[in-house]
């Protein structure tokens, strides 16, 4: 509990989840870093100490780790599916964020390090069916990750293990299956699915216009993970002696959009009139959690239903809409 903790990109979706996850735990020298103003960040607490940084700078980096023995990085420039692919030169510059602050925390000589990464490093032809059978860890090589955004996450998880290799720094990689939940981005083009419905679903409840454009044909397969299990995996992953290769952490429960609309619709009591954008970015065709290797080692996986996860999404979303 003495130790002090770094969580790079606390003023995000995810990072803003784990600080207050901390806080609730007893923890009491956490920093806190993101590029974003404060006035940005999806939470802040003024309990912890909050700095402005840009982590692709190296000079930034040694600053935000020194002192620290846990190190967590979450930053990156992402978002949902319609950012990636129009961004691929942006997120290929996070890796700017994982090379330096490696070599900050190797310098300051941290004890454990968490590289968040995510799904879209499994190789492309794995993907290309919607009743895909769950990616498993080894789907990612032959390499054919996402372009852009994909390949910096391989790239960086490799970082990791050689600077376990060579410099002997603790390192765990979790591979994110698309986190959703409350105090996260729900507009401006870098949401995910499950908000962007929710959002679309809401405002035509609100203007009375039964309509809703969906991305692809809506029969495109994904697994969604609430923001609870998804802290809860990587405190699991990153205090375990067992999971020292990046491993899968994400929902098992797989659903296309067109049910995933579905669902929303039935928590909002309506049904509307769908209409497809067959030109918009809509990512692989088939995509879903193996959680074989997480149960082995772990014996836990994510279990929040999307239902359950869903309703609080939505009734989140909506009081951001109608305050």
């Amino acid at each position: 509990m003495s130790d002090k903790i770094l969580v790079a990109g606390a003023g995000g979706f995810i990072g803003g989840h784990l600080v207050a996850h901390f806080l609730k735990k007893g923890h009491k020298d956490i920093r806190a870093v993101d590029i974003k103003p404060f006035e940005e960040w999806y939470q802040r607490f003024p309990e912890v100490e909050n700095l402005q940084l840009d982590l692709q700078v190296r000079e930034s980096c040694q600053r935000a780790a020194a002192g620290a023995a846990l190190v967590y990085n979450l930053a990156a420039d992402m978002g949902g599916m319609g950012f990636i692919e129009l961004n691929r030169g942006l997120c290929m510059l996070s890796v700017l964020i994982n090379t330096h602050l490696l070599m900050a925390a190797r310098d300051a000589g941290s004890r454990r390090y968490f590289y968040s990464s995510s799904a879209c490093v499994y190789n492309a032809d794995k993907q290309t069916d919607p009743s895909v059978t769950g990616l498993r860890e080894a789907d990612a090589y032959p390499a054919m990750p996402e372009d852009g955004y994909g390949w910096e996450k391989l790239f960086s998880e490799r970082m990791c293990r050689h600077f376990t290799e060579d410099f002997s720094l603790i390192t765990r990689v979790a591979r994110f299956h698309n986190v959703y939940g409350p105090n996260g981005t729900w507009d401006g083009g870098r949401e995910k699915a499950p908000a962007a419905i929710c959002r679309k679903v809401i405002s035509a409840k609100l203007a009375g216009k039964h309509d809703i454009e969906i991305w692809g044909a809506g029969n495109q397969t994904r697994s969604f993970m609430y923001i609870d299990d998804c802290i809860t995996g990587i405190e699991k992953i990153f205090h375990s002696d067992k999971v020292t290769f990046p491993i899968n952490l994400g929902s098992a429960e797989k659903v296309s959009i067109n049910q995933l609309v579905d669902l929303v619709e039935s928590i909002a009591g309506i049904k509307l009139k769908r209409h497809y954008k067959l030109d918009a970015p809509k990512g692989v065709n088939g995509r879903n959690s193996d959680n074989t290797l997480i149960k082995q080692t772990l014996g836990w996986e994510p279990d929040t239903s999307l239902r359950s996860g869903m309703e609080k999404t939505y009734a989140w979303i909506h009081d951001q809409m109608t305050k």
